[in-house]
């Protein structure tokens, strides 16, 4: 019984283990771009454009309100249909409906959705070159996490050796072949070789946590990359003219495509600015009407007769207003009409144009279009230095690429020079031609000529690919 409950959780452990993913280079830089808390501002960034954008769509159609009014009135009031005062308690409503619209305030509502699409272009770069970011800094993590891993199979790989060796040594000074103190340096040496790989252990440990960390992965403990298939790919770039790429990258690079912009958007705001220097025509159209349930005295001079004399309310029967006195009327209470009634009969349109014309107030356009210009020289200084930094960015990348290549083509002339030292070394060794001190640092120098190839490599590799990029290969495309 207990060594079926062993055997299941060591299947359980097995199983655990084989389904650790591990993630590829585009994986990483693609789960990056869909999580990354920056790129997710960004895309905010221009999400809020498309408001501004409906905003400024939005200025070309009319504004329009509605306004109600009900109260109460107690004592000596107007009546708000007969304009006549009265002393009683009556309920009052009125209602107007408001339309309005702009036919010229100097071009400004289209000044304004042209700088709304310059400035969802804006983002977009700003969003482009983020991304951009974001991935090179993925793939250069990714990359150390490969170096690291290297470097410990190397003293993995070279530690084993000195095993052998170690046990090799052993059979020598027991059979009195070598002294010794060829087996303690020997054990030195191992000793050396272990810590260097606990040290390398935990520097792959630590560098897979910094991508998990990049990445907004919190299982540290299961993550880890495909360490496989990552060689040296070069399109091409490192050998085309440096100001080929720097013209390449002054064409298609976000930074420049932003700074573009933000000229484009300060010479709109001057536009939009001088605006108020116009006049400002404008259409209304206004329907209002009223009620109240106010009762109203009304005069005949005979009851009989249905000529109304005088009003000082609503006149029930033909809804006008008689205006005279008689001294022989007869005064009557007369009710309010129905509301739907009153509401037709107390209607009214209104309707025109109105013009304003902007003469002094306190210089503030005058401001306004000072300070666009200022803004707009701005940003054409920083147009002007973002295509110089640009320029001295791709010079010194591709300055660093080509340097990287050479130390890598030095760090594989010297592995082979390394590695004829050290199997010289240990064919004199083996014979007891030399001692194990000597013979420990040869090893020592080949071990440190596979790690600094390992560097060289990778080094070159993140190198190369940011040169690519700035040739203008998206960041998603580079191959490794």
């Amino acid at each position: 019984m207990k060594k079926s409950i062993l055997i299941v959780f060591a299947l359980v452990a097995i199983t655990s283990q084989a389904q650790v993913k591990k993630w590829t280079l585009k994986e990483c830089v693609a789960y990056a771009l869909e999580n990354n808390i920056s790129v997710k501002q960004s895309q905010l960034d221009l999400e809020l454009t498309d408001i501004e954008n409906m905003q400024a769509v939005g200025n070309f159609l009319p504004d329009v309100s509605m306004s109600a009014n009900l109260s109460e009135n107690t004592g000596l009031s107007f009546n708000p249909v007969t304009n006549n005062a009265q002393t009683t308690t009556f309920l009052s409503a009125s209602g107007r409906l408001n339309v309005g619209y702009t036919l010229f305030n100097g071009l400004r509502n289209f000044r304004e959705v042209q700088r709304a699409k310059l400035s969802k272009l804006s983002a977009q770069f700003r969003l482009t070159k983020m991304e951009d970011d974001i991935s090179l800094f993925v793939a250069n993590n990714y990359l150390q996490v490969i170096l690291n891993k290297a470097n410990l199979e190397v003293l993995t790989s070279q530690n084993t050796i000195t095993k052998d060796q170690q046990q090799r040594t052993q059979d020598l000074v027991d059979a009195g072949v070598l002294p010794q103190g060829d087996l303690l340096e020997i054990r030195a040496t191992d000793a050396s070789e272990r810590q260097a790989i606990v040290n390398a252990e935990n520097a792959v440990q630590v560098s897979l946590i910094s991508l998990a960390q990049l990445l907004l992965i919190k299982d540290y403990q299961n993550f880890d990359i495909e360490d496989e298939g990552y060689d040296i790919v070069d399109e091409g770039i490192a050998d085309k003219d440096v100001y080929e790429i720097i013209g390449t990258a002054k064409e298609n690079r976000a930074e420049i495509k932003i700074a573009e912009k933000s000229v484009e958007l300060a010479e709109k705001d001057v536009q939009i600015a001088r605006s108020a220097y116009y006049p400002t025509l404008s259409a209304f159209f206004g329907y209002d009407t009223r009620y109240t349930d106010a009762t109203s005295f009304i005069n005949r001079l005979d009851p009989n007769n249905p000529i109304v004399v005088r009003e000082i309310g609503v006149v029930q029967e033909t809804g006008q207003s008689v205006i005279g006195e008689f001294p022989n009327s007869v005064p009557m209470l007369v009710g309010a009409d129905p509301f739907v009634d009153q509401l037709y009969q107390n209607d009214g349109i209104s309707y025109g144009l109105s013009l304003s014309i902007p003469i002094l107030n306190g210089f503030s356009t005058k401001g306004n279009v000072q300070r666009s210009k200022i803004n707009l020289e701005r940003t054409q200084n920083q147009l002007e230095q973002a295509q110089l930094d640009l320029e001295s960015t791709v010079y010194q990348a591709y300055v660093d690429a080509k340097g990287a290549l050479k130390s890598y083509e030095a760090a594989q002339s010297a592995l082979e020079s390394q590695e004829l030292a050290y199997d010289y070394a240990k064919e004199r060794y083996d014979v007891g031609l030399t001692n194990a001190f000597d013979f420990s640092q040869s090893k020592v120098r080949f071990d440190n000529s596979k790690i600094e190839l390992n560097r060289a490599k990778y080094d070159y590799i993140f190198k190369l690919k940011v040169l690519e990029l700035y040739f203008g290969i998206p960041a998603m495309e580079l191959k490794f």
